[in-house]
């Protein structure tokens, strides 16, 4: 990985952990608990791949087994964020944006379900019944509607910054708007509104006008 990959990848997950920790888990929500790591895993995930999001979902799953108050063995979290990572990177979109929100909705729907299911179940494995003792289907449940109403306000700006801090040229091309596109992408579902295609026009709109002006400058130039 990048040195900027490493650097923004750590700082995103520690500030992550320390809201998950500090503000989330206090919340005293019935059910699950908001997953802002798990969150934060897949929109960098989207944007750096599998092999990257694997690696940073062992890091930060890691780092979330040993943050107090750890109630579980170590190694548990950071087993079930290196799948996800690496599931999640293989859904990596092949412009990098996102044109409509209804496939990463999926995918945090899915990716909530899973390490709930994943969790629950290396946690089985290791005598944890924990999770049957609170009810498997309600953590399902509230996980999924949790990082679902969460997602739209996190995952895009983790994409955003990503793309930013990795010296992309699409990104570098489209400063100050990237992060709107993307976010357009998840609170704008089923629009049916390309953005390639609006740019299209708007550079072909650029180009005429730019013709209509060599057209009146020659005009000058004969009289």
């Amino acid at each position: 990985m990048r040195f900027n990959r490493m650097l923004l990848s750590t700082t995103l997950v520690i500030v992550a952990l320390v809201v998950q920790v500090t503000v989330l888990a206090r919340l005293q929500l019935p059910g699950a608990v908001p997953d802002l790591m798990l969150l934060t895993v897949l929109g960098l995930a989207f944007v750096y791949g599998n092999t990257s999001g694997a690696l940073i979902g062992f890091g930060a799953g890691l780092l979330a087994d040993l943050a107090p108050p750890a109630d579980h063995a170590a190694g548990r979290y950071a087993l079930v964020l290196c799948v996800i990572g690496y599931l999640a990177g293989l859904a990596k979109p092949e412009s990098g944006q996102l044109r409509s929100a209804t496939a990463p909705m999926v995918a945090v729907v899915v990716a909530a379900i899973g390490s709930t299911l994943l969790y629950a179940g290396v946690g089985a494995l290791v005598g944890d019944t924990a999770a049957r003792h609170v009810g498997i289907v309600n953590l399902l449940l509230t996980s999924a509607l949790y990082d679902l109403l969460l997602a739209p306000f996190v995952v895009p700006v983790v994409m955003a910054l990503a793309r930013r801090a990795d010296n992309d040229p699409l990104a570098d091309s489209q400063s100050g708007t990237n992060g709107a596109d993307v976010a357009s992408g998840w609170l704008a579902s089923g629009t049916g509104l390309r953005i390639g295609s609006q740019r299209a026009g708007l550079r072909v709109k650029a180009a005429r006008s730019r013709a209509a002006r060599a057209g009146r400058i020659k005009g000058v130039k004969r009289l």
